[in-house]
């Protein structure tokens, strides 16, 4: 942010501009280290054409991949910490990330870890990341600790990128599919209602009628209707979102048809991701297993992660552990695992897990988008014609006469 300044020289002359920091007492501090004494010192007003859309700053996932990349080059070049973060802040152009990246670097250079400045960012950076910078810390190995979060990060952003793409199409047929029928319901029946009623003398099929019906409701009642469905709507999100909620659709989702076998996937990919990227970075395996446990997003997986965590304290290996889950735990999966333990290569082994299981996952998505494509043109088609018929058929009888 910038900074509207008055200040003094060493010779007492008066000097006014303005300065660039992250806060105040930073502002102040450079203009100290020009040898300026400020008389005052105060935020600089932006005109609002000036200023950027928050939409716009807003940090991404690709954000944070490049800075780690960039910081793992810097600290692989052997440059100083603080050096590296203040490098990287001249370079940023979107104003809140340069400010956190400064904050960031001031916090070490008054002595703060660098896991410790990280974790005052929870919303930048997750408890997997701090844990991992913190293993960096410990080990020596920080510049390859950067280098295994943004490998990390760039295939976490991958398979959700992918997935919402997937979820594009269907997403757009159905927001048609809503815009058809409202218009239909709400426009084009209620015009040929009278005449169907006046030429039929009321004597219309019941189709025909309960079609007329909820057109005339939905007509004379639109916001009650758009009430209830965002109320709807909230509650679902609310119970989605909620502990029973997560717990239910976790135990629920991994035996549906179709999807069940594709979540299954997902969330072993996701499990090897992590658990070889912790492993790969130094972090005991107990440790390791407790970080992959609380971002895998499934309460059956993560209830099996903790057990076998548990295990692994009590000198239990991975793989005698996760044997008891065959039906959540591929064949494939519990093979590697067992070879990476015997040979001492777990990261190495858990890497090639994710290999497969990307191509796997990205096969299934595009044969499931494939799959509902027709699927969604159909209930479209189904729909809007079951509604046409309904006023057409009455009027064919009609005419016939």
């Amino acid at each position: 942010m910038r900074f509207n300044y008055q200040a003094r020289t060493k010779t007492g002359e008066i000097q006014t501009g303005i300065v660039e920091a992250s806060n105040k007492e930073a502002a102040f501090n450079v203009l100290k280290a020009h040898d300026l004494y400020p008389t005052l010192l105060e935020k600089s007003a932006v005109p609002f054409y000036a200023r950027e859309l928050k939409i716009f700053q807003r940090v991404r996932k690709k954000d944070i991949v490049s800075l780690s990349r960039q910081l793992a080059i810097l600290f692989k070049s052997d440059v100083p910490i603080v050096e590296s973060f203040k490098a990287i802040a001249r370079q940023t152009r979107k104003q809140d990330l340069k400010e956190k990246i400064l904050k960031i670097a001031e916090k070490i250079e008054g002595g703060t870890s660098l896991s410790e400045a990280l974790s005052n960012f929870p919303k930048l950076f997750s408890p997997f990341y701090i844990n991992m910078v913190k293993s960096g810390e410990a080990s020596g190995k920080i510049s390859e600790v950067f280098s295994y979060l943004a490998d990390y990060l760039e295939k976490e952003s991958y398979f959700r990128s992918k997935i919402r793409g997937a979820m594009v199409y269907p997403a757009f047929v159905l927001f048609v599919f809503v815009i058809v029928v409202s218009i239909i319901v709400t426009y084009v029946i209620p015009q040929l209602a009278p005449v169907l009623i006046t030429m039929s003398n009321g004597n219309l099929p019941f189709f025909t009628r309960a079609v007329l019906w909820a057109s005339d409701f939905l007509t004379h009642n639109a916001v009650l209707v758009i009430g209830v469905a965002v109320a709807i709507i909230g509650g679902i999100v609310y119970f989605v979102r909620s502990a029973q909620g997560k717990r239910i659709i976790s135990n629920y989702s991994l035996s549906l048809p179709l999807i069940g076998p594709f979540l299954k996937k997902y969330y072993l990919s996701r499990f090897a991701l992590n658990l070889s990227t912790l492993v790969s970075a130094g972090l005991p395996i107990a440790r390791a297993l407790d970080i992959a446990a609380n971002v895998i997003g499934n309460e059956r997986y993560k209830k099996i992660i903790i057990e076998t965590r548990e295990g692994v304290k009590n000198g239990e290996t991975i793989s005698s552990i996760i044997e008891n889950y065959p039906d959540l735990i591929a064949p494939l999966f519990y093979q590697m695992v067992s070879v990476g333990e015997r040979t001492g290569n777990l990261g190495s082994s858990l890497k090639n897990v994710v290999s497969f299981y990307q191509r796997e996952v990205d096969q299934g998505l595009d044969s499931f988008v494939q799959l509902l494509e027709p699927t969604f043109i159909i209930l479209l088609g189904g729909v809007v014609g079951g509604l046409m018929a309904a006023v057409m058929i009455p009027l064919y009888s009609l005419s016939s006469f």
